[in-house]
Formats: structure tokens, sequence, C-alpha cells
């Protein structure tokens, strides 16, 4: 069965994220909210939170995982950024925004998409997420809460810790969450290419 921690959505309680960050780096996997809709996430190391990411949501091999940072130096050791995308991308963080980017050598092979060799990154808003990836003091590996046969990401923490009760090791509920998934750009062909409206207004990248 998955814990259930109910946190104050602008000043989480420091002990229920310390639990959480332990439940990460024991291997598990979370369900928690974020400045678009909820997300499922992982330690970077746990190849096996990542399977289980892909079989909760059916995922297949081109599907783009996202590395959630805590902060813009933490992306720049993920991803290769030139001038111009640099000035993009800083001036849309944290906010809810995924871009797609070719990767460093710091991302293991199984992050990044096969064929492009790219992974998306984010640096998110919300209070909790940033006290999390504080904690944690490395980024995590995420992806939209977004169950095979829904047409929108579910919205409550409770009726998450429901539905994935045996498929996560941990719930983070701190009041409703967007339904709206981020934003993605795609920078990989060395250009911006909006192949997701979400959260974000798209308007700069286009």
């Amino acid at each position: 069965m998955a814990r259930y921690f109910d946190v104050h959505p602008v000043d989480p309680q420091p002990r229920a994220i310390r639990q959480v960050v332990q439940i990460l780096r024991d291997g598990g996997l979370i369900a928690y909210p974020t400045d678009s809709c909820f997300a499922l996430g992982c330690s970077l190391d746990n190849a096996e939170g990542k399977e289980r990411i892909t079989r909760i949501r059916h995922l297949d091999e081109r599907h783009h995982f996202t590395i959630v940072c805590a902060d813009f130096a933490q992306l720049g050791q993920l991803v290769h950024l030139d001038n111009s995308v640099f000035r993009a991308v800083k001036a849309a963080t944290p906010g809810p925004y995924t871009f797609i980017l070719p990767a460093t050598r710091e991302v293991p092979r199984r992050l990044l998409q096969p064929r492009k060799k790219t992974v998306g990154v984010r640096i998110p808003e919300h209070p909790v997420v940033r006290e999390l990836l504080k904690e944690m003091g490395e980024p995590i590996l995420s992806s939209t809460l977004l169950l095979p046969g829904m047409a929108d990401p579910l919205t409550d923490g409770w009726t998450i810790k429901e539905e994935l009760d045996h498929s996560v090791d941990a719930v983070i509920d701190s009041g409703e969450c967007g339904l709206e998934p981020t934003t993605v750009v795609d920078f990989s062909n060395g250009y911006a290419e909006v192949v997701r409206v979400g959260a974000g207004d798209p308007s700069p990248f286009r």
C-alpha cells in the first residue's frame, strides 16, 4: 500500500518532505503535485522505477521522460544549450514547461529518446516540488500522471492513492492540482517547436 502524505501547498512540512525523499532514495516511486498537474517520479538511478512508470502509463520507447530539476545549474549539467536556447529557456523557468534538448553524458543512456538522444527537462514552480528537490539534492525522473484510457490527468491526491495504491510507494497530496500537463517545447533541431500546448503560454516559442 502507498503511504499518503497530506502536506501544506505553500509551506510543506519538512518532516513529510524528508520521509518522501527517503522513499525516493530507497528506490520508491511517488505520485506528486506540480505546477501543471500530478506526476509520477523516482530517482534518476532507479531503473526499476522507470519501468514501473512505463507499465503504469503503458508507454513505448518513443516517450520522452522528463528530468525535473531544482534550478538552472542542475538543468545545465544535463542538456546542451546554445546562447539563444539558454535565453529562451531561462526566461520561461521556473514554470509549467518541458524542454526537449540534446542530452549531455551526465544523463544515463536508458533515459534518452533512443533515436534522437534527447531528454525532457523542466524546473517547476510548485512549492512542494521545490522543497522535495532541495531535500533530494539531485533531479528526479518524472512523467505526467495520465493513466491509459483517461482523457485527463488525475487531480485529487486521495483518488490517486485509491487508484494506484499497489503501483506506487507514496502519494503527496497538497490539494487540487491542475488538469493541464506542461507545454512541451522541442529545441532538438536547433529551433523552438511547440509539440504540446499545456499549462504554459506557448506564444514566446512561436
